[in-house]
């Protein structure tokens, strides 16, 4: 699981930050959501904790920014449209 749990927070890193933009921060939020979980139950296993570690720390980080970007283009669209509105 922290293998796992690693591969998703960096994917979650991947779609929060650098592809926010193209519109797949919610896939980021989604995907951080999973490597949390996993992260937290990785952790419990020795043999893979500094794994499960990294991961719940990038799956974290990850689910945080995209968070914040999904929020913050919110923001930007309503505010345009409440814009091209008042046209």
């Amino acid at each position: 699981m922290g293998i796992a749990s690693l591969i998703l927070g960096i994917l979650s890193l991947v779609c929060g930050v650098a592809l926010g933009g193209l519109g797949f921060s919610w896939i980021g939020c989604i995907v951080g959501i999973i490597g949390v979980i996993l992260g937290a139950l990785g952790r419990k296993n020795p043999e893979s904790k500094g794994l499960a570690t990294g991961g719940l720390v990038c799956s974290i980080i990850g689910l945080v920014f995209s968070l914040i970007f999904v929020i913050a283009c919110s923001m930007c669209a309503g505010v345009l449209g409440t814009a091209l509105r008042s046209m």
